[in-house]
C-alpha cells in the first residue's frame, strides 16, 4: 500500500529536513492494526527524536508522531477485539506523521463516537504526565492549591484541567497576556503573567503569597525549570509539594536545601512513562484513568490549530516557537475538525 509521510531519514538540529514522501506500507503483522490515521498530535518529543536529542532514538527512517487516532482498516490475524471500520486511539512514541500506520494492537483502544478523533490524538501524553504528576507523585487533594507553570502549554493545561477536577483551586502561570485569558477561559481559578520587564521569567512569587493569605501554594507543577523553579522554592507552602516535570527554559535549576529543610516541603520528580516501566500495572491503571475521564466528559483537551499533513513541518516549528496554546494536531485522510461529533 502506497501512503504518504512525514520521515527522518537524518537527524537534524533543521527540522525543516524532514520530508514529505509516498513510500510503500507493508500489510500488518499478525499482531497488529493497520490505521488510516485522521488526527496526530504534535509534541515536544517529536521534535526531539527528529534532532536527535531524546532520550529514545526510533531507527532510521522514521515518521515522528507518538500519538494518534483514525479507523482500522487492515489487521493481522492473531488481533482479537478489533474489527476493520473500528474508531481507535492508539498511543506508539512514532510513526504517526502518516496517512497509514501499522501498530501493535496492545497500542490500540476503541473509540467512542461522541469523542472527536482530533481531541482522541491529543490526551494521552499530556493528561498522562499531568495526571502522573498531581495524582500520583503530588497526592493533591480536594481544596489544597496548586500553581501551574507553563499553563498554555500542552502538559500546563492538562494539569490546569486536572487541577479542577481533583477539586483544587488552581493558580496558572504562562509568558503572555493572550495565552492566560485562553487559560483562564478553560477554568484556572487565577492567572499570573510570570515574564518580567527584562523578558525573563519569575515575577510571580508576591503575587503567590496574596493569593494564597500570605502561606503559598501546597503544590506547584513545574515544567519550566530555571528562575521559574528557583522562585517556586520562595512561594510554597510549609509542608507542600513541588513537582519538576521538566525543564523547557532550557535551565537546569539547583535546589536550595536550606528552603527544604526549613519549610519541610518535598521536590517531587515525575517522568509518567517511567513510572509505567518501573510499574506496569501502576502504568496502566493511570493509562485507563484518564482514557475513562476523556470517554466521560470530565477532561477535554484543547486544540489550538489542525494542519494538513503538507504542513506538518509548519506545525512543529510553531511549537518550537512556543505559539501554540494547548495542541496542535495533523489532519490527514480528508478529515477536518468539524466532521466529529464533539
Amino acid at each position: 500500500m502506497l501512503t504518504r509521510s512525514i520521515r527522518c531519514h537524518t537527524l537534524s538540529e533543521d527540522i525543516r529536513d524532514l520530508t514529505l514522501e509516498s513510500y510503500s506500507l507493508e500489510k500488518p503483522a499478525q499482531d497488529e492494526v493497520q490505521i488510516a490515521i485522521h488526527a496526530c498530535a504534535v509534541n515536544f518529543p517529536d521534535i526531539l527524536m527528529a534532532q536527535g536529542r531524546y532520550q529514545f532514538k526510533p531507527p532510521l527512517p522514521f515518521a515522528p508522531g507518538g500519538e494518534f487516532s483514525g479507523v482500522i482498516t487492515d489487521m493481522g490475524q492473531a488481533v482479537q477485539g478489533l474489527q476493520v471500520g473500528d474508531r481507535v486511539v492508539a498511543a506508539g512514541r512514532f510513526g504517526g506523521f502518516s496517512e497509514a500506520v501499522n501498530i501493535n494492537q496492545e497500542a490500540v483502544r476503541k473509540l467512542p463516537r461522541h469523542v472527536s478523533f482530533a481531541k482522541a490524538a491529543s490526551y494521552s501524553t499530556a493528561y498522562l504526565t499531568a495526571y502522573v504528576a498531581l495524582k500520583i507523585r503530588g497526592q493533591l487533594t480536594q481544596g489544597e492549591t496548586v500553581l501551574v507553570h507553563g499553563a498554555a502549554g500542552g502538559v500546563g493545561m492538562a494539569a490546569v484541567d486536572l487541577g479542577k477536577y481533583f477539586g483544587a483551586r488552581v493558580i496558572a502561570t504562562a509568558g503572555t497576556d493572550a495565552k492566560l485569558a485562553v487559560v483562564k477561559a478553560r477554568g484556572a481559578d487565577q492567572v499570573i503573567n510570570y515574564t518580567l520587564p527584562d523578558g525573563s521569567l519569575g515575577g510571580f512569587r508576591d503575587r503567590v503569597k496574596a493569593l494564597s493569605d500570605g502561606e503559598g501554594a501546597d503544590v506547584i507543577f513545574d515544567p519550566v525549570g530555571g528562575t521559574v523553579f528557583d522562585e517556586s522554592m520562595r512561594c510554597i507552602r510549609w509542608g507542600g509539594r513541588l513537582l519538576t516535570i521538566g525543564f523547557t527554559s532550557g535551565v537546569w535549576p539547583k535546589a536550595a536545601v536550606n528552603h527544604i529543610l526549613i519549610k519541610q516541603i518535598s521536590v517531587v520528580g515525575v517522568r509518567a512513562g517511567e513510572i509505567g516501566r518501573r510499574d506496569p500495572s501502576l502504568g496502566q491503571a493511570c493509562r485507563d484513568a484518564i482514557f475513562d475521564l476523556l470517554c466521560n466528559g470530565d477532561i477535554d483537551p484543547y486544540i489550538h490549530q489542525s494542519y494538513a499533513l503538507e504542513d506538518g513541518i509548519e506545525a512543529m516549528a510553531s511549537l518550537q516557537n512556543r505559539e501554540v496554546i494547548g495542541k496542535a494536531v495533523l489532519t490527514m485522510n480528508g478529515y477536518k475538525l468539524s466532521d466529529d461529533i464533539d
